[in-house]
């Protein structure tokens, strides 16, 4: 068993049920902050401007929305719980170390301090994966029969 699979397995083993709870606020955060990015694609495209990254502008913005929409929407209903918190943390890395950190540490940046509670969630549930109030637990349960 590699690295991956003892980890994954370890998270699914080692998940408290109020984590779940978690789970769904991250997920809520993420899907409002994509909707915002939705209002005003000007402000993102400034936002990744700011980085001063060598990219297509036009695709980073569209990779910045759609995960944080899909990305929200996914970890909300825990289906791929890993897979969009993996999708969505480059987005949230640059966020915190290249655009917020620009304003300070200041206790008055709190757009600095909820990216940090973000990324912190999102590493938490790439290894605890989903929990039991997911579609990953429930299409997992035995009695569950996948069409192939």
């Amino acid at each position: 068993m590699n690295l991956i699979h003892r980890v994954e397995h370890w998270g699914d083993r080692h998940h408290p049920q109020w984590l779940d709870y978690f789970r769904i606020a991250l997920g809520i955060i993420v899907l409002a902050k994509g909707i915002s990015f939705v209002n005003d694609q000007e402000a993102v495209r400034r936002l990744i401007e700011q980085t001063n990254f060598q990219l297509s502008i036009w695709g980073a913005v569209h990779y910045v929305v759609f995960t944080h929409l899909v990305g929200g929407l996914f970890i909300i209903f825990g289906f791929q719980t890993r897979l969009a918190a993996l999708l969505i943390f480059p987005v949230v890395v640059g966020a915190v170390f290249f655009v917020n950190i620009t304003r300070g540490f200041s206790f008055l940046n709190s757009e600095l301090w909820l990216s940090v509670v973000v990324l912190v969630l999102l590493a938490v549930f790439m290894i605890v994966g989903s929990g039991k109030f997911s579609l990953d637990h429930r299409m997992n349960k035995p009695g569950y029969r996948r069409s192939i």
